[in-house]
């Protein structure tokens, strides 16, 4: 299989000429040393430069990050090496290190060692914990030293470029070179060591226009690289890919396979020449250093090359390195928590001789095929021995344990059980992807097309854009992934094999029938296995789903990304892989699946048969899913969460189990909504108990107010008194006639001049008292202004109609504590607006009229004939044209002796 490495710009930043890049271990930091003197780091998250040390006025051609220390580590062609402290930009120590312009400077992985190689044609070994002393100088070269660097895998050695066209390798504590490489026509630059496996190999890069890869063992080049068209200036092994990078002069980077040593790319942006090349262990990223400025990649996708069989043992490939752990073998003491990674013991089970991209088990989990590098080889998942092996872009298992291959785009081949090749198949179109599992699947770009798997007969062709096939264990649901969306489909093999038993011809679309579409789902599957009839997935989000009858549910929220290994039905938990293969579980209930389905095959009668397995804790899980099935009354019995309960109840309009609930829940807000549903069905009674509960005392007011319920007004009274709600206390007592209290309650409330408004216009003879405490009141802050309140009692002829008032007063109070029901307010409704103070007046003798008697004996207005007036209908002839609005008038002392007047507008019915 050649390399499908996705390759994408992750950071691009144009700059002056870069010499040298390196990146930070745990930072997201590129660090760049320019021509032009400077040392820049830049975040390559935010695309920002973090940091920037003015070096040198010469150009500064390696800087390094020297993580554990906080340091930066630069050499520059003024022949100084400087150290900075990347934190607090303090500069630490400098020191003249050659007596030419510093090529080069490497930092070991694990002691205080700096190595510097410079045109003087020396390299120096610096000890930072000796100050800085110079411990070592390798003398050979007889020309400028262009790189060194350590080897990974005995950091007691290293290995050194020079342009006197020689590779020499050196060791620590020896002045003289082991050995040196020699087979390039010019000058060497750069060098590099293989990292990802047991090679014993390094490659160099020249002058010559080549790299050349050698074993430093035998001491012989193994390979030469042709292609560049100018020098190469950088070169390295991927230390995570099968992959060498060289960079030239000539503006490419060529990409070319680690084992084949085919160029699997050539990327040019465009920024002139490349002069440096970084990479870091345990990343996929690579940051290169242009003329124009820095840009850095990310190859291939992190997906780990891993398999798990129906019993739980996983097979995962590091490099060429295959490992084996077993689930099984978590020690019973260890408890298992969902999202927590597995103690798993690891065990070596052999090496691969190719480097895998794919690796999967067989059916019964007793093969295994790893594919990679254009090839295929099928192991014994025990012993690691070749069974099988081949050519092949792709490899796939039937769900019978049969297996196809996928030599180029118009070539599968198909394999029975015993590894025997039995057909080979050209197909009308180009295949791009194959896919196994109960029919065999080929895809092009725009289309999917299944076989089977016994005669390769066309089945049916979808028009869809595949990313990925899922078959479900019992071969009668597949779903479908694209980039954006996955389909869920029925095979009918019922309709399939009477079609073909009956003899109809196929056309190229096949069967019609085939398959039934049963659900959409607009979600991005990033991995995905069956479990019965439930699909399970990770998406795009990072959230772990399953999806039942096109329901979908949200089983856990991943911090990272992570990719399904399988389900042991066992542990009920299913298990997921990520990039450094730590394993991790989550619980899925195998009953709650079940259960799930039924309800959606409409089974209720099994469900409930599988209800009583599933745990209690899972059953309100099991009542939303019942919800949104439109099952309220199924749901409303499982569910065992208080709140959802309640909607439940309401939802249905159950009453009396939402009551139930409210009661032990004593919650405000699920009285409110109780007395809302109670008062839209009429259920007054409830109504008042829920808002008594609710405390909702302005839903009181109009529940009473409505009603006519004097008696529930006085309670509400006292129940607004004691709860500080003053506003609701005084429409309660206004209603029910009690203006005394009314007005001691403005009084309480310290709104002393609304008192005396209202008894101005409601009680005359309580103004006196009024203002009395209105200009005590008033005169702790201005004595004038409470001298000036004018008193009817002394000045009545100030206060117009001021006795008849106090007549009309009189003779009302009776009436006050008289409250009719309200199904007599018809009665009521159609009677004069006018004031009482009008009424009375209006009693008197007109020209154009008899007298009418409406004083008794004493001189008193006649009760009975106050009574008829206050019944009279509102008629145009009993109000005064210029009777708009009755307003009440007080008379203020003003300061210069002169009199004020003040208007109310605010009261109906004036004295």
């Amino acid at each position: 299989m050649p390399l499908r490495l996705e390759i994408k710009r992750k950071f691009a930043q144009r700059s002056e000429r870069v010499k040298s890049v390196d990146l930070h271990p745990t930072e997201p930091w590129i660090l760049s040393s320019l021509y032009s003197g400077s040392v820049c780091i830049w975040d390559y998250q935010s695309q920002a430069m973090v940091k920037s040390f003015e070096v040198s006025e010469l150009p500064v051609r390696s800087a390094k990050f020297v993580s554990r220390k906080q340091w930066v580590v630069a050499g520059a062609d003024d022949m100084l090496i400087r150290v900075y402290n990347y934190n607090t930009m303090d500069k630490v120590k400098v020191f003249e290190a050659h007596t030419d312009y510093i090529r080069c400077v490497a930092v070991h992985p694990t002691l205080p060692y700096v190595l510097s190689s410079s045109d003087d044609m020396l390299i120096k070994l610096w000890d930072w914990d000796k100050g800085w002393m110079c411990t070592q100088i390798f003398e050979g070269h007889s020309h400028y030293v262009m790189q060194v660097t350590f080897n990974p895998k005995d950091t007691n050695t290293f290995a050194s470029a020079s342009l006197d066209r020689t590779t020499k390798i050196w060791s620590l504590g020896s002045p003289d070179p082991n050995f040196t490489l020699d087979g390039h026509q010019k000058g060497v630059n750069c060098v590099d060591y293989f990292t990802g496996g047991d090679r014993p190999y390094l490659i160099t890069g020249s002058d010559d226009s080549t790299a050349k890869v050698w074993d430093y063992q035998t001491k012989s080049c193994v390979q030469t690289l042709d292609g560049h068209t100018h020098n190469i200036s950088a070169v390295c092994f991927h230390p995570e890919l099968p992959i060498i990078i060289t960079g030239s002069e000539d503006g490419t980077v060529r990409i070319w396979h680690s084992t084949t040593y085919r160029l699997e790319n050539t990327l040019n942006y465009g920024l002139e020449r490349v002069w440096a090349v970084g990479y870091m262990k345990g990343s996929r990223r690579m940051v290169i250093g242009y003329d124009e400025g820095t840009i850095m990649i990310k190859m291939g996708r992190e997906v780990p090359v891993a398999s798990m069989d129906t019993s739980g043992k996983i097979i995962w490939a590091k490099h060429n390195e295959i490992q084996t752990v077993n689930i099984k073998t978590v020690s019973a003491g260890f408890e298992v928590t969902d999202g927590e990674r597995l103690p798993l013991a690891v065990k070596e089970l052999g090496c691969c001789d190719l480097y895998p991209q794919n690796l999967k088990h067989n059916p019964n989990g007793r093969f295994v095929v790893v594919c990679g590098d254009g090839e295929y080889i099928i192991y014994t998942a025990l012993a690691w021995r070749n069974r099988s092996f081949g050519s092949a872009l792709e490899f796939v298992w039937s769900s019978e344990g049969e297996y196809a291959i996928r030599e180029s785009t118009s070539r599968i081949k198909f394999f029975n059980k015993s590894f025997q090749e039995k057909k080979t198949v050209r197909p009308t179109f180009s295949a791009e992807r194959i896919f196994g599992g109960v029919l065999l699947a080929m895809c092009s770009n725009d289309f999917i097309c299944f076989y089977d798997w016994a005669d390769c007969r066309l089945i049916r062709r979808i028009d869809v854009n595949v990313k990925n096939l899922y078959w479900a264990d019992s071969g009668d649901l597949v779903a479908i992934a694209s980039d954006t969306s996955f389909y869920i489909l029925k095979y009918n093999r019922d309709v399939v094999a009477s079609y073909i038993e009956g003899g109809k011809p196929v056309d190229e679309e096949g069967v019609e029938d085939a398959f039934e579409l049963l659900h959409e789902v607009n979600e991005r599957v990033r991995t995905g296995i069956w479990v019965g009839d439930c699909f399970i997935y990770n998406n795009s989000s990072s959230r772990l789903n399953y999806c039942v009858g096109g329901e979908i549910t949200t089983m856990y929220h991943l911090d990272r990304p992570m990719y399904l290994l399988g389900y042991l039905a066992n542990q009920s938990r299913v298990y997921l892989i990520d990039k450094e293969f730590n394993v991790v579980g989550y619980t899925l209930l195998l009953s709650l699946i079940e259960y799930k389905t039924l309800v959606m095959r409409g089974d209720l009668e099994r469900a409930n048969e599988v209800l009583p397995s599933i745990p209690k804790a899972q059953y309100n899980s099991v009542a939303h899913f019942l919800e949104s099935r439109g099952m309220l009354e199924e749901a409303l019995e499982i569910a065992t969460d208080a709140d959802y309960k309640f909607d439940l109840a309401v939802q249905l309009g159950k009453l009396e189990i939402a009551k139930a609930i409210a009661i032990e829940a004593q919650s405000e807000s699920k009285w409110k909504q109780l007395g809302e549903l109670a008062m839209s069905t009429g259920k007054l009674e409830m109504v008042e108990e829920c808002l008594l509960q609710a405390k909702d005392l302005s839903g009181l007011l109009l529940l009473y107010s409505s009603l006519g319920d004097a008696e529930g007004v006085e309670k509400l009274a006292s129940l607004a008194k004691g709860h500080g709600k003053n506003n609701v206390a005084f429409l309660c007592l206004f209603m029910l006639g009690k203006l005394e209290d009314c007005i001691q309650l403005l009084v309480d409330s310290n709104r002393i001049p609304e008192a005396a408004l209202m008894a101005r216009s409601y009680l005359p003879s309580k103004v006196s008292e009024i203002v009395a405490i209105w200009r005590n009141d008033l005169s702790k802050v201005n004595p004038k202004a409470a001298e000036s309140l004018a008193d009817p009692s002394e000045y009545p002829n100030l206060f117009e109609d001021w006795q008849v008032a106090l007549t009309v007063e009189k003779s009302v109070a009776s009436q006050r504590g008289h409250y009719p029901p309200a199904d007599e307010y018809l009665n009521h409704a159609e009677k004069s607006d006018m004031t009482l103070v009008e009424a009375f007046k209006r009693m008197q003798v007109t020209e154009d009229e008899e007298p009418v008697d409406a004083a008794d004996e004493n001189g008193e207005p006649d009760q009975e004939a106050l009574e008829e007036i206050k019944v009279e209908e509102n008629t145009d002839e009993a109000v005064p044209d210029d009777a708009d609005e009755p307003e009440e008038t007080i008379l203020v002392n003003g300061n210069d002796g002169e009199e004020q007047w003040g208007t109310n507008s605010e009261g109906t019915l004036s004295a």
